[in-house]
């Protein structure tokens, strides 16, 4: 039998919608925001030379310089102040990660609830800072070392360049901050979100131009329409793919009455990383032949030379190589953000136990037992994800933005932010029926 909060949502309607006030105004101060940043991709670096820089981007735009563009929406093809996006705070959000789980000090803070996150946010800010302000200068110098890219090299170049993309990335941290707390869903997903989906249309463009022109024909690109499908319907499955632990808790006497033991699931996802992986694994992989591109090709030994060709895209070393790390990453980060012994301890502290598994040790033993059975599927559902658009972008030429990389990110915040918009309605059918009801206190003793 259907749970109540099952029947509200097969009951949500337009009518719900239009009575969500509150949803409303949050999704709007969504859409504003957004609009923001997209409007924030286009303001130039003082002092750069735009036309020069957009050439010297199309020799690496296949790089990892190609990736960067697609999540800050379009600001590094132009130089914007956006061009860093949210990239910086991203890497730091990982780092402070890492550290809780090897630092006792920040271990102990995890755990001790609001306070302690409020501190480790704070933490992560100083992290962006930092890697802002050390990416940004490296970003200044390597444009000053560029033919003709800016105007008036020299320290007044640099600082303004510091000023300008850290001050963008500071604004962009604070605009998903807001978004969370005051619109829908996550904003820094978000972010990335707008991005990716403002250059969708161009792909498409271009791959329908790619038959126009006869460089793709049209049953191939029919069956890429229905690869694109089969493989979004592919990430909704798995993204909402959950192995359910059964947990049960005892009989509890509260006064005079017993309580009958309640059953409960510990719901561990198929999924645990996320898209983390394979941003990662592209990062690294695209890193040394965006390296070799800004060097004369001319200097390099025969051995780089070939490494830099073995590693492109569609070849074998670099489809291995992207696959190894993807599953790499998705079983490190997995234990990073998932500890089966607190998992366990919390349960043991609650009186919660599964059946058939002693509590504490035993408990977290099994639950880590399961956790590495479905993270292998989930490692091999990123590999399959993402593996197969780079052979079909490496044979046909498709669009870079068609990537698996990014299918995973659109997917997956949709999903998110459709999750919340149903929470909102069903919360706004829950007072409806309340009030209803009458059920509130000042009426109930007339």
């Amino acid at each position: 039998m259907a749970s109540a909060a099952e029947q509200l949502a097969s009951n949500l309607n337009f009518s719900t919608f239009a009575k969500a006030e509150d949803l409303k105004k949050r999704l709007w101060f969504t859409l504003g925001a957004l609009l923001v940043y997209r409007l924030g991709t286009y303001i130039p670096l003082p002092g750069l030379n735009p036309d020069a820089f957009a050439q010297a981007f199309q020799g690496q735009s296949g790089g990892i310089l190609g990736l960067f563009n697609m999540f800050s929406g379009g600001a590094v093809e132009r130089m914007a102040i956006f061009a860093l996006g949210i990239m910086p705070y991203i890497s730091a959000s990982i780092i402070v990660q890492l550290m809780t789980s090897v630092v006792p000090a920040l271990e102990q803070l995890k755990k001790e609830g609001e306070q302690g996150r409020k501190i480790i946010n704070q933490y992560t800010r100083y992290g962006t800072v930092l890697l802002g302000v050390m990416q940004a200068y490296g970003i200044a110098v390597g444009l000053e070392s560029g033919n003709g890219l800016v105007n008036d090299p020299g320290w007044f170049f640099r600082i303004s360049t510091v000023i300008s993309l850290l001050g963008g990335t500071m604004f962009l941290m604070w605009l998903g901050e807001q978004i969370t707390s005051r619109g829908i869903g996550n904003g820094i997903s978000l972010i990335i979100f707008a991005g990716i989906v403002a250059h969708l249309p161009t792909a498409l463009a271009g791959t329908l131009e790619l038959g126009r022109t006869g460089a793709l024909s049209t049953p191939l690109i029919l069956a890429i329409i229905v690869m694109i499908v089969a493989v979004i319907a592919l990430i909704v499955f798995v993204e909402r793919a959950q192995r359910r632990l059964l947990i049960q808790y005892p009989k509890r006497q509260v006064g005079n009455r017993m309580f009958q033991g309640d059953t409960s699931h510990l719901p561990l996802k198929l999924n645990t990383a996320g898209v983390i992986p394979a941003i990662f694994a592209s990062s690294l992989l695209l890193l040394p032949a965006t390296l070799a591109g800004f060097a004369n090709t001319a200097t390099l030994p025969g051995w780089a030379t070939s490494i830099v060709s073995a590693l492109g895209h569609g070849q074998p070393l670099y489809m291995v190589l992207y696959g190894g790390m993807i599953a790499f990453f998705a079983f490190f980060y997995t234990a990073i953000v998932f500890n089966p012994k607190d998992t366990a301890d919390n349960l043991k502290k609650h009186g919660g136990f599964i059946p058939g598994v002693r509590p504490g040790e035993r408990t977290a033993e099994y639950i880590d037992y399961v956790l590495t059975r479905i993270t292998v599927l989930g490692a091999i559902y990123l590999i399959f994800v993402c593996i197969l658009p780079e052979i079909l972008i490496a044979q046909t030429g498709v669009p870079f933005y068609l990537g698996g990389t990014s299918l995973l990110i659109v997917v997956s915040v949709t999903l998110d932010t459709v999750a919340q918009i149903q929470g909102h309605l069903i919360a706004q059918q829950y007072e409806g029926l309340i009030k209803k009801s009458k059920l509130r206190g000042g009426k109930r003793g007339r």
